[in-house]
């Protein structure tokens, strides 16, 4: 969201979202003059308040009421401040390292399995972010490339056919970038060079899963493939989304009575949608916090932050989730996030969800795939 606010609005913005998520009370100047240090009198705060509700990023509740930060005020709160005292390496690290302590405390009386390490990790993250964890189960296969073909289908159209390790085959029908007319070549000779390329890749990448190979820097290809790069880069994201389609896993949910008791879920009626969508309708809640953003950014520790109207389940549009995968290698196996009211401290639940996902992509590690 693009908005220019300058530096007295985004100061102004600042204080009443952090006002807001440490009160739950709609906003007034009085409040951020004794609270804040604006160097500005409650006139011009309140001339400002009235700039940032026409913007869209606070409103009233009612007509004798403070302001309260929309949607939109959130998100550009998240995007651009947040301060970077507050979300540099050094509070990361910090925070990393609660994760790490708390679990392996947790773990000293029992016996380290996979499944204690997440249901430890679901607890700890729903008691340091104060709202509702949510960690996956891992995927438990992952296909693997077993044969590739390149097939010239007719002029300019070609079909990649993967057979995956258990037999499966997928196929991606895509049109090859044009070819200047002074360098086009007969349809046997594409043949020839289909074929060579089929034979280059099969011998560099069997056995390799259709994940890792959606995220290979396809530019190393040699010069004489170079044309082919951006077709197969394209074709092979496609059959990764259909054939690893990741299967829902069970979700660990942890925190829900401490975070249901907050103002934001009063009514009866949205709280039981909430609970009905994580004990009842898990897979539709799996397919949005699993999925990734975009596939080139799979091998990142990205964290996506979804606000109000911007997550699509509607018993969730009023909330916030914060979610990142878990990995083995660069793969995502896994995902973990918490969901709160859009009234949370993101600062915090930003670095404990990136922080939870390294952590966990790290002890995975461990683990036989």
């Amino acid at each position: 969201m693009e908005v220019q606010l300058t530096n007295r609005q985004q100061h102004i913005l600042w204080a009443t979202v952090r006002h807001y998520i440490a009160t739950a009370e709609p906003v007034g100047s009085k409040a951020l003059v004794e609270e804040y240090d604006l160097g500005v009198s409650s006139a011009t705060i309140r001339n400002v308040m009235g700039v940032l509700e026409k913007s869209g990023l606070l409103y009233q509740p009612h007509a004798s009421a403070g302001r309260v930060p929309s949607d939109s005020g959130y998100r550009i709160y998240v995007d651009q401040l947040i301060t970077p005292s507050l979300r540099d390496a050094a509070r990361t690290e910090t925070l990393g390292r609660e994760v790490e302590v708390a679990l392996q405390k947790r773990l000293q009386w029992e016996d380290w399995s996979l499944e204690t390490l997440l249901q430890g990790a679901a607890q700890i993250l729903a008691t340091l972010s104060g709202c509702i964890s949510l960690i996956t189960m891992p995927q438990t296969t992952t296909a693997l490339l077993r044969h590739l073909q390149l097939v010239q289908i007719e002029a300019g159209r070609i079909m990649l056919i993967v057979v995956t390790d258990s037999y499966e085959t997928h196929s991606k029908l895509m049109d090859l970038s044009p070819i200047p007319e002074e360098t086009q070549r007969d349809s046997e000779v594409i043949d020839r060079e289909l074929q060579i390329v089929s034979n280059f890749l099969n011998t560099h990448l069997r056995g390799r899963s259709l994940l890792e190979l959606a995220n290979l820097n396809w530019s190393e290809l040699d010069q004489e493939f170079q044309r082919y790069g951006e077709f197969l880069k394209h074709s092979v994201a496609e059959l990764t989304r259909r054939t690893h389609a990741p299967t829902a896993t069970q979700i660990m949910v942890r925190g829900v009575s401490e975070v249901l008791r907050q103002p934001e879920f009063s009514q009866l009626q949205q709280v039981q949608t909430i609970i009905h969508l994580l004990e009842e309708e898990q897979d539709q809640l799996w397919r949005l916090i699993f999925e990734e953003p975009e596939l080139e950014d799979v091998r990142k520790s990205k964290v996506t932050v979804r606000i109000g109207a911007e997550n699509l389940l509607e018993p969730i549009r009023t909330c916030t989730l914060i979610s990142s995968t878990y990995r083995r290698g660069s793969i995502p196996v896994g995902s973990v996030g918490v969901l709160g009211p859009t009234r949370l401290d993101y600062e915090n639940a930003i670095a404990v969800v990136a922080s939870a996902a390294d952590y966990l992509s790290e002890a995975f590690s461990y683990f036989n795939p």
